[in-house]
Parts: structure tokens; C-alpha cells; sequence
């Protein structure tokens, strides 16, 4: 009887010790696949800031509470079951996929750097419209829902060949892990000038630190700003390397690793580093340079039809001075008509 307890309690405890590693395994395997999404989730953190920027004061966190859980939704009922069946039945469709939403992080990127450069944020500064809370929650959770896709996306590449149900939990401790941090950190910095003006209120070096957290905050935001930025080229070009030899078109990718293995020998002890940047930089462009493409072929096309049926509509509806012209009578068409139409009879 005690034998045959020992052996169980020594079973339970092998269990115990393969459950505890499995987890761990898990654990290890989320977060190496959440770190190649850190592009997309700095961007996410960048974004969803600008959401609450009209909103008072006290409505910030309760918006961004129902942006998180909508973010949840997202991953777990529509995203995760979707990537879970393509992994399983047609993996050969992820590469193509992973591609496409690389692209479309160059094309972000890239018409972020454009519209800095052309000024194109600046002439509607003033013009912010207060939006009602269903509404602004609503484009938020959209949003989120492209970037959570590539988050999902690119960690499901990194675990394609666990099994299916580590990859299933794997990939659910990514969307859990990652919506808590991205959403932590957005509530953090919409609340921090709150917390650096209640500490300005203060005496002595509490005062003086809480005013330099007010000052801070907009510097914080640009540099949020401008390093999402970076990352969604460094990322997405990176993706569009990667695809492209996956898809047997190696030239792009031989080319680049090998100025990354020369730079990597010609630096010594810093090889590692100097090599990683070489690579990155070298994604960056690449991300920039596709996304600058995307940019045209968008303004040549979509964004310049979009803009004549717009005028066109504008044209015929309005007059000048904005007002809609009425109908005009059967009394003065006869008047307007031709005077030298023949007669009839």
C-alpha cells in the first residue's frame, strides 16, 4: 500500500516536472515569437494614443479598456482561428500572406515619412472633430485588428512547426501577453501628464519632477512616433526579405547576406552588432523603398480617382458660393430656349 502510493506520488511528480517544462517551453517559444512582432506592437503602442487625445480626462481609460478587450475579440475569435486553420490545411498560403501584410506595413511607413515630409498633417491641425465614444472605439478596434493580424501572423511563423495545439497555446499567450502590454503602456502614457500636473502641484523636487514629466510627454510621443515609424520598414522589409527567399527568389536575400557576414568578419568583437545593423538598415530600405512604390501606384490610382469623383460631385451639386442650384421652370426653359428655332408648321 505505501509502495504502491510512493510510485503514484512519483508518477504526479513527473507529471508535474513535464507540465512545468511544457509550460516553459511555451513560455520560451511566446516570447521569442512575440519579439519578432516588436515592430508592429511599438506602432500599436504608437497609434492608440491618438484615439483619447479629444477626450476628457476622466473617459481615457474606460476607452481604452473597451479598445482592449475589442483587440482581445479580435485575436481570439476572428484572427487566431483563422491563422490556426491556414497553419493547419494550406501553410503554403502563409508565406504569400506574411507578405502581403509586410507590405502593407512598408506602405504605413512609408506614407508616414511621406506625409511628414510633404507637411500633409499640418493644414488640418486645427480641425479635430470630437467623435462620439461608439464610434471612436469602433475605427480603434479596426485598426487593431490589421496590426493584431500581423502580430499573430509573424509569431505563428516562428512556432509553424510545433503541433497544433502548442502552436494554440503558444500563439494565446502571445495575444494575451501582447494586449496587456500594448494597452498597459498606451494607459500609462495617456494618464502620465495627469500624474506629472497633480506632482506640479506639489512642493520642492516632487514639483519640479512633475513639470518636467508634462514638458517630457510630447517628446515622448514623437519619439514613439517616429520609432514605430522605423520599426514597420525595418519589420516589413524584413518580412518581404525573408518571403522572397522563401519563394526561391534568393538574389535579393544572398545580397544582403553576404554584406552582412563581410561587415560581421570586418568588425572583430562587434561583428554581431554590426552585423544586425547591417541587415536592419538594409530591411529598412528595403521596406521603404516598397512602400514608397505602394505610395504611387495608391495616389495614381485609388487616391486620385477618389479626389476627381469627389470634385466632379462637388461640381455639379454646388455653385460657388456653396448653395445647391433649384430646378429650373417649364416657363423659363421656353424663355432660355433658342429664339431662332423654326417654327412649327
Amino acid at each position: 500500500m505505501a509502495g504502491g502510493l510512493v510510485a503514484l506520488l512519483d508518477d504526479v511528480a513527473v507529471l508535474a516536472r513535464a507540465a512545468a517544462a511544457s509550460i516553459d517551453d511555451i513560455g520560451a517559444a511566446a516570447a521569442k515569437a512575440g519579439a519578432k512582432a516588436a515592430g508592429v506592437v511599438v506602432d500599436d503602442a504608437a497609434v492608440t494614443p491618438q484615439y483619447v487625445r479629444s477626450l476628457a480626462a476622466e473617459r481615457e481609460l474606460p476607452i481604452i479598456k473597451r479598445i482592449a478587450v475589442g483587440s482581445l475579440r479580435n485575436k481570439f475569435f476572428i484572427i487566431l482561428p483563422a491563422v490556426l486553420l491556414l497553419s493547419q490545411f494550406v501553410p503554403w498560403l502563409l508565406t504569400p500572406i506574411l507578405m502581403l501584410g509586410g507590405a502593407y506595413l512598408c506602405y504605413e511607413g512609408a506614407e508616414k515619412v511621406w506625409a511628414k515630409i510633404a507637411h500633409h498633417g499640418a493644414s488640418g491641425a486645427g480641425e479635430e472633430k470630437v467623435q462620439d465614444e461608439t464610434t471612436l472605439v469602433s475605427g480603434a478596434v479596426r485598426t487593431d485588428l490589421i496590426l493584431s493580424a500581423e502580430i499573430m501572423v509573424i509569431s505563428l511563423n516562428e512556432v509553424i512547426d510545433e503541433a497544433f495545439w502548442s502552436r494554440l497555446a503558444i500563439l494565446a499567450v502571445v495575444a494575451v501577453v501582447i494586449t496587456v502590454l500594448v494597452y498597459g503602456v498606451v494607459a500609462l502614457i495617456v494618464k502620465m501628464d495627469d500624474a506629472g500636473l497633480r506632482l506640479s502641484q506639489r512642493s520642492g523636487a516632487v514639483a519640479t519632477f512633475g513639470r518636467g514629466l508634462v514638458r517630457a510627454m510630447p517628446v515622448v510621443l514623437t519619439v514613439l512616433t517616429v520609432v514605430g515609424t522605423a520599426a514597420m520598414l525595418w519589420v516589413g522589409g524584413h518580412i518581404l526579405l525573408l518571403g522572397t527567399n522563401e519563394l526561391n527568389l534568393h538574389f535579393l536575400y544572398e545580397a544582403v547576406h553576404h554584406v552582412e557576414v563581410a561587415a560581421h568578419d570586418a568588425t572583430g568583437v562587434l561583428g554581431g552588432l554590426v552585423g544586425w545593423l547591417v541587415n536592419t538598415v538594409a530591411s529598412a530600405i528595403l521596406g521603404l523603398i516598397v512602400g514608397a512604390l505602394v505610395v504611387l501606384v495608391m495616389t495614381l490610382t485609388l487616391h486620385r480617382r477618389t479626389s476627381k469623383a469627389a470634385a466632379a460631385t462637388a461640381a455639379a451639386t454646388t455653385r460657388t458660393d456653396g448653395t445647391i442650384p433649384a430646378p429650373q421652370s417649364r416657363a423659363a426653359r421656353r424663355r432660355d430656349a433658342p429664339a431662332d428655332r423654326a417654327p412649327r408648321g
